[in-house]
């Protein structure tokens, strides 16, 4: 019987079938799902993981995409464990120093603890079950804590076992629980006469219960969080530490005398006395605190002591809690994680190296890091590659390409043509009325943010309903954004590189390309694929390249689109197929996911206290429904109602 057991909302179709054989006979080499967008990559994927035995771990560029694929996975995989493991901060600026301005910059971070959760659960579950999916951004090459540790420290719990009360609870604050009868937050733990009650962070919705009958474990039990109704009493049971970073007493002391050692030496070394002070200041303060509380600002900065390697070795990442080839890996949007994976170390080592040159670091500091990417490639060995546009990379080490052209929608690829950029303007506005009036959506792509902005403004005068989007809007914003171009509250959207990967939106039907003919990244073989595919999704769809010459690279994508659209209307009128638009629902609120996080998130709680009192959930939803009745009520012309609608919405909007 197959480990992971798949819910088919519907079969295979199109290409799909062909692609989930070949990947699966292709397991345990490199292979590349080169699959056109809107071809269900997701679902050929998940029907390959259901026909495999080992755990796996999804990789994402962003947390964005990796939150969209939790989702799915979560839908497609109901009885096993899908698991969420991305950077956990809200907010995160890093230690630095700039020497030409001699300004030291100390770090700062605020951490969400419903993302800490996700990621304590995703490592516990790991070690509990083989059953798993892992969705990660590629912040999991990075720095984590020892997988031996974690797993060596768990207290392994069973009826009729000896344990004293102060014994139970030394044991549960050495792996980090925090004693609380107040707050009781995942983490923490409650200790009640001789009951002590354990809030795991991998279990979202219960709470372990033991209970004593002297020095002796008399039961096993666990509770609802909610209602402390009793759901399942067991005989042994085991409680994984509360956070990915733990350490034994012996270790921490080890690691105090090397750091003494390492300190001392290197003070030693140190031709400007200057530098040598300021580290030795700042390295005793930091061994003070380790032995009075265990732990110090930037302890991170030290764990090549702790984890007890050897300088310039490899880290633990999520990677090592798996068995070296005892997993799958599927990369997604590979043409960006990879090289994505291969510049994670080199910003590390350029931010530590003035640190530790100018004496605010020990030469430790520098091994805890990403892996290096030659390091990263010992675990591309059983991987999927997927992009509609792979890299060179995934070309080469690929033992087999297999392309997914065919859309189970019968879709074909969208139609492209070329105006020139006089008039281009005046064009652009026509084509958008005219798309509007038959109830689509434009997107357009421009090269800079003051472009998307400034073009935004100008077709608002022009009585267009437009919005631009770019990237120092955050994610929410962003979300919320596409949401109302789907609605139909805009019927425009400017944008810059956010127009690429990872948008599903079925009501656009024209994608104007501004300046199509200024090679570089933005206007490349590959981003124009991408940018191409934002219309596929749609029986009426067109592109519009506006350029006054033919590049290499737009030649590329006119050839590529053409020769993919005569395969599809082959397969189509093979097989009797119609294409028809994609329908899919607009969903006004957030995910169940990003809901949580947004609770996890302490700068938002200390926003929401001010603000009325509704959940982020309730407010978007709020939100757009008010802006569609203020529509309304301006189209009927009844302008006292739409200013009522409007002072409500902007109270919400604060």
């Amino acid at each position: 019987m197959s480990l992971f057991q798949l819910h088919k909302p519907f079969e295979p179709s199109g290409d799909q079938p062909g692609a989930i054989e070949k990947l699966v006979q292709g397991l345990g080499k490199p292979s590349t799902l080169l699959g056109v967008t809107g071809s269900g990559k997701t679902f050929t994927i998940a029907n390959v993981i259901a026909q495999q035995n080992k755990p796996v771990i999804v990789l994402s560029p962003n947390k964005t995409l990796a939150g969209q694929l939790y989702e799915e996975f979560s839908l497609f995989f109901p009885n096993n464990k899908v698991c969420y493991f991305v950077s956990y901060y809200d907010y995160y600026q890093p230690e630095s120093y700039l020497p030409a301005q001699d300004i030291y910059i100390p770090k700062e971070t605020k951490i969400n603890d419903e993302i800490e959760r996700l990621r304590v659960d995703a490592a516990a579950s790991i070690m509990q079950r083989k059953d798993v999916i892992v969705i990660a951004s590629i912040s999991c090459i990075y720095s984590l804590g020892n997988p031996e540790d974690f797993k060596n420290m768990a207290i392994y719990l069973a009826v009729g076992a000896a344990y004293t009360r102060k014994e139970l609870i030394l044991k549960l604050l050495s792996i980090l629980y925090d004693r609380n009868e107040v707050n009781k937050r995942f983490g923490t733990f409650q200790v009640y006469g001789n009951s002590i009650e354990v809030l795991v962070p991998y279990q979202k919705k219960r709470k372990l219960r033991i209970e004593l009958f002297g020095d002796v474990i008399e039961s096993i039990l666990w509770l609802d969080s909610l209602n402390n109704q009793v759901v399942q009493s067991v005989d042994q049971e085991v409680i994984f530490p509360a956070k990915n970073f733990v350490t034994t007493a012996e270790k921490k002391e080890r690691a105090i005398t090397l750091i003494k050692k390492d300190l001392e030496k290197y003070v030693a070394s140190m031709e400007n006395k200057m530098y040598a002070d300021r580290l030795q200041q700042r390295v005793l303060y930091d061994i003070e605190m380790l032995e009075q509380t265990g732990t110090c600002p930037g302890v991170e900065n030290y764990s090549v002591y702790f984890d007890e390697r050897k300088p310039g070795t490899p880290p633990f990442c999520l990677f090592d809690f798996f068995k070296e080839d005892e997993f799958l890996l599927i990369v997604d949007e590979s043409h960006i994680a990879i090289p994505q994976m291969g510049a994670m170390y080199k910003g590390d080592q350029a931010r530590k190296k003035s640190l530790i040159d100018f004496g605010f670091r020990l030469p430790s500091a520098a091994d805890n890091r990403p892996l290096q990417f030659s390091e990263s490639e010992r675990f591309l060995k059983n991987v999927i590659y997927v992009s509609a546009t792979p890299g060179r990379y995934e070309l080469e080490k690929s033992a087999q390409i297999v392309e997914q052209i065919i859309r189970p929608t019968g879709l074909l690829d969208p139609i492209i043509d070329v105006h020139p950029r006089q008039g281009q303007i005046q064009n652009l506005i026509n084509q958008i009325q005219h798309t509007a009036q038959q109830g689509f959506r434009t997107l357009v792509t421009v090269l800079t943010k003051k472009m998307a902005e400034e073009l935004a403004f100008y077709l608002q005068e022009q009585q267009i309903k437009v919005c631009y989007l770019h990237c120092d809007l955050k994610t929410p914003q962003r979300t919320e954004l596409l949401q109302k171009l789907r609605l139909g509250v805009f019927d425009c959207l400017v944008g810059v590189n956010l127009l690429r990967e990872g948008l599903d939106l079925p009501e656009v039907a024209f994608v104007a390309v501004m300046d199509a003919d200024i090679e570089g990244f933005l206007r490349d073989k590959r981003s124009l694929i991408q940018i191409i595919g934002r219309a596929a999704r749609n029986t009426e769809s067109l592109v519009r390249f506006y350029a006054d010459k033919m590049t290499e690279s737009m030649e590329f994508a006119l050839h590529e689109t053409m020769r993919r659209r005569m395969l599809q209307d082959a397969y189509n009128q093979e097989h009797g197929i119609i294409p028809q638009t994609v329908l899919r629902e607009v969903t006004t609120s957030i995910s169940t996911l990003a809901a949580d996080i947004a609770k996890g998130s302490k700068v938002l709680q200390k926003q929401l206290k001010k603000e009325l009192k509704l959940s982020e959930k309730e407010r978007l939803e709020k939100i757009i429904d008010l802006e569609q009745r203020m529509q309304l009520a301006a189209q009927n012309l009844d302008f006292e109602l739409a200013i009522v609608l409007r002072s409500e919405w902007q109270k919400l909007q604060k």
